[in-house]
């Protein structure tokens, strides 16, 4: 009986079920420990600025249909704020107030020049300023005040011609620009062939600071693409 008991355990498929079930006791006990504060406003720990490459964007939309012509219209918006994102050390709050507390039509207009789209401002404040803890004024002061700290490398500002880059390179031209940030604070992500984001990790105070979880999702591919910007008739190209 011990024999069989001992090789019934040993089993290949018993081993891989006990893994399994191992894993996903770690899984929820982690998830117990994230939900004692799980989307309660204003407790978070840090916050992730997320740049995007609205070239890459307006290609990718292209492709799927119409572009939206708020952002991929005549106007050349090179990085432009996707959103300021609280963040756990693992994991990340979303909805934190259901139904969301109302967002004021002036506050979205003010937000345009570096969010190009009203309905990207009124989603952001939805998902994520939710989970702030602060008003839909004072959490989109917050995200210009983000913005405002970070410098975009002079190679990016007016980019007339596709050019090719690696993710390394991309984050080093952040870094060798803005003084404080490191390379365990940023992470490029991509779609299968074009940069996508630039995602910066912030204090609460909107300085500079590293996180693991983040750096483990940028993309991990050796070269991408960065279409360029859109060209408007007769007026140069600059950046929002």
């Amino acid at each position: 009986m011990a024999r069989n008991y001992s090789s019934f355990r040993s089993s290949p498929l018993v081993r891989l079920s006990l893994a399994v079930m191992i894993t996903m006791l770690l899984a929820a006990g982690l998830a117990v420990a994230q939900d004692r504060r799980q989307n309660r406003p204003g407790q978070f720990d840090f916050y992730v600025l997320s740049l995007s490459w609205s070239p890459s964007f307006c290609d990718a939309a292209g492709e799927r249909g119409t572009p939206p012509q708020d952002q991929c219209g005549a106007r050349p918006f090179s990085f432009v704020v996707h959103g300021l994102w609280p963040q756990y050390e693992r994991g990340f709050p979303e909805f934190c107030q259901v139904p969301a507390p109302r967002l004021d039509r002036n506050i979205v207009s003010s937000m345009l020049d570096l969010m190009p789209s009203p309905r990207l401002v009124f989603h952001e404040w939805d998902k994520h300023g939710t989970c702030s803890g602060l008003s839909p004024r004072a959490f989109f002061d917050g995200v210009r005040k983000a913005r405002a700290q970070v410098k975009i490398p002079e190679a990016y500002i007016e980019l007339t011609r596709a050019l090719t880059v690696t993710p390394d390179e991309v984050e080093e031209a952040f870094v060798e620009a803005n003084a404080g940030l490191s390379r365990d604070g940023i992470a490029v992500t991509c779609d299968n062939r074009r940069l996508q984001e630039v995602r910066i990790c912030m204090s609460k105070e909107f300085g500079f600071r590293d996180c693991e979880e983040t750096n483990r999702r940028a993309c991990r591919r050796d070269k991408l693409v960065m279409p360029p910007l859109r060209q408007r008739r007769g007026a140069a190209v600059s950046e929002p």
